[in-house]
């Protein structure tokens, strides 16, 4: 079956447009809901004896503390994980809410006491993750302007890596944008599992648009197509199959993680899951077809 992918850039264009503009709309209304990785706070686990108790039995035991934006989060079959804003909890307080949750069962403390993470620690490391972030971004434009420098006709070298860059804030942006809204609605958190998460998918996106890149590169080489466009097109029709396939097995797993591997495992497959179908979109419907389009665009401009 052969698709002509490029006939419809411009309804991918609009389908992209629209999921990046909605997320930014979100992150500006919006923003995102850190957790105390981030922002500060403490920590507290616990693991109960015979059965982990209903989350709204916690949270009622819990409620005469009035935590600041207090979060609770399951962790294997009977621990718990108690989030809350405030640093430096005194040690009376601490063993209050020991005892009141010693009421629903018995626990045993996994930490000593609640564990404080200083908020200049958590701004430190929201720094050290956009620069990771940038460097990235850098490297992935470099290499892949490295790997193409042979085919720097019609399109240049540099520009490969630029198509799979902005392919790859698409693949991020729009997850961020629906955490954004799960952070209102939910209240799920941005945590070191989530960055990390999103980490991932710039390696797998790109992984899945540089095999594209390459297929394309084979043809020029080969002079398949009678235009850049024609090569484009073989090349994505040749390629849909293993990218198909590859994001499938791989989401397979993913959605067995997110429906039986427990909530902490929960947010983290669900940021992959997003950011891989993201992914391969953007590598057959997008990254492939801004370069036709600047090809295009530039001969206009000489024409002119």
């Amino acid at each position: 079956m052969y698709i002509p992918f490029l006939k419809y850039k411009k309804i991918f264009f609009s389908i992209s447009g629209t999921l990046v503009i909605l997320s930014l709309i979100s992150f500006a209304v919006f923003g995102l809901n850190f957790g105390i990785d981030f922002t500060g706070g403490s920590i507290l686990e616990v693991e109960f004896k015979t059965e982990r108790p209903n989350l709204e039995l916690i949270k009622d035991k819990l409620s005469e503390f009035n935590f600041k934006e207090q979060s609770l989060q399951l962790a294997g079959e009977k621990s718990l994980l108690i989030r809350v804003k405030q640093t430096n909890i005194d040690i009376g307080t601490q063993e209050k809410v020991i005892e009141k949750l010693k009421e629903l069962d018995e626990i045993q403390e996994k930490s000593h006491g609640f564990e404080s993470i200083s908020p200049v620690i958590g701004g430190e490391l929201k720094e050290k993750t956009k620069i990771v972030i940038i460097l990235s971004l850098l490297a992935i434009i470099l290499y892949i302007a490295f790997a193409f420098r042979r085919i720097s006709r019609p399109v240049s070298s540099w520009q490969y890596g630029l198509a799979a860059v902005i392919a790859l804030f698409h693949d991020v942006l729009i997850p961020l944008g629906i955490f954004s809204v799960l952070g209102v609605l939910k209240d799920v958190q941005v945590t070191i599992p989530v960055v990390t998460a999103l980490l991932t998918i710039f390696g797998y996106s790109v992984n899945d648009t540089v095999v594209i890149f390459d297929r394309t590169r084979e043809n020029l080489l080969k002079k398949i197509g009678l235009t850049y466009d024609d090569t484009v097109e073989v090349s994505l029709n040749q390629t849909l199959t293993r990218s198909i396939n590859t994001s499938l097995t791989t989401l397979f797993v993913l959605f067995a993680i997110f429906f039986f591997g427990g909530e902490t495992l929960k947010y983290f497959s669900l940021v992959l899951i997003l950011g891989i179908i993201c992914g391969t979109y953007s590598s057959m419907f997008l990254a492939s077809p801004i370069l036709v389009s600047w090809l295009k665009w530039r001969e206009k401009r000489k024409v002119k």
